[in-house]
């Protein structure tokens, strides 16, 4: 499998939240830069980090600590939170990001995703669709669409994105299990994507079972801190394909 530990960043801070909600804060690691070179000491080469008060604001506000962590680890680094524009974009890939994601403005502004995988490449550029009963949220996940994540993925398809990060909000932080049903649904209509499971992972058995299912990418959070899953159960998912 590719996993990606996740690192949430809030007023410099790892944080994790409650399905989304910015008052049901967490604190995770004081010092996301020490968290990232735990992971890249466990044998894991990947991560996901995720700006919030970035989502929240529509700018980068913790740009400072994901430069160190890029600089400072060899891990292939993935980023999102309140990406708007192709110049955010190209800073965070001149950092050395490795990809970056673009969440809202995927739904409100589908130029800009146009634009930036014509001139980046669909390598670097990931959408992600967060939301709710299969409807896309946007905003930091504070406001609701009426646009459903198939619409989305279909338009972001036509337009050259192959890599979706769906994360259910309503599974985010809770260690209920992700959902697969709704990845295996998007997948099977979608055989040409690579969808990337976010949301409720548990522990190792559910990165099995997605596995099993054909989703082969997933995001890991809440599962790590709560202890219920290891960087070292990871980096073995990670390595070992046969254990699947």
């Amino acid at each position: 499998m590719k996993l990606y530990p996740a690192i949430d960043l809030k007023n410099g801070r790892s944080v994790r939240l409650y399905q989304g909600q910015f008052d049901q804060e967490t604190v995770v690691n004081n010092s996301p830069l020490q968290q990232a070179k735990q992971i890249a000491a466990a044998g894991l080469t990947n991560l996901h980090l995720v700006d919030l008060d970035g989502a929240k604001d529509g700018r980068p506000v913790n740009q400072a600590i994901i430069a160190a962590i890029v600089e400072q680890t060899p891990l292939q680094v993935e980023i999102g939170g309140g990406i708007r524009t192709l110049a955010q974009i190209e800073t965070y890939l001149n950092l050395g990001v490795t990809r970056v994601i673009i969440g809202s403005a995927a739904l409100t502004d589908p130029e800009l995703v146009t634009t930036a995988v014509k001139k980046f490449g669909a390598a670097k550029i990931v959408v992600g669709i967060d939301g709710k009963q299969g409807k896309v949220a946007t905003e930091g996940w504070l406001a609701q669409s009426q646009v459903t994540m198939a619409d989305l993925v279909a338009a972001m398809q036509k337009v050259g994105v192959q890599t979706f990060i769906v994360t259910d909000i309503e599974r985010d932080g809770t260690l209920q299990g992700p959902n697969q049903a709704q990845l295996v649904e998007l997948a099977a209509q979608f055989p040409a994507a690579t969808f990337v499971a976010s949301g409720g992972v548990r522990d190792a058995r559910d990165l099995k079972d997605l596995a099993a299912a054909g989703i082969e990418h997933a995001i890991v959070g809440k599962a790590l801190y709560a202890g219920s899953v290891t960087l070292a159960e990871l980096a073995e998912l990670s390595r070992n394909k046969s254990e699947l």
